[in-house]
């Protein structure tokens, strides 16, 4: 299924949740596009949709990046979530490599 054409017609911004295992992240970004689409910015993941791995399932981890967008008034966001598991490090140092800012989970 090919994703929507991106409209710039607002500031892109690349965020995304980085911090340790098991403090919210995943959780966080889903509520985040549940909130959103309330109001019509965006689709909403719930957690399943956002770890939607079957290893990520099993062990109940983020394992790899995950990417979700959406938009306010004033700006379209592309959404990094990463891994917090010392394992995984490496897959979220590849996210941050491009992000603008980021959302700290402690």
């Amino acid at each position: 299924m090919a994703k929507e054409k991106f409209d710039r017609k607002k500031p892109h911004l690349n965020i995304g949740t980085i911090g340790h295992v098991d403090h919210g992240k995943t959780t966080l970004t889903a509520a985040i596009t549940m909130r959103l689409a309330q109001k019509g910015y965006a689709k909403s993941r719930k957690y399943d949709e956002i770890d939607n791995a079957p290893e990520e399932r099993e062990r109940g981890i983020t394992i790899a990046t995950q990417h979700v967008e959406y938009e306010t008034d004033n700006r379209h966001y592309a959404h990094v979530d990463c891994p917090g598991h010392a394992d995984y490090i490496k897959n979220m140092v590849t996210g941050a490599a491009q992000m603008d800012g980021a959302i700290l989970v402690v």
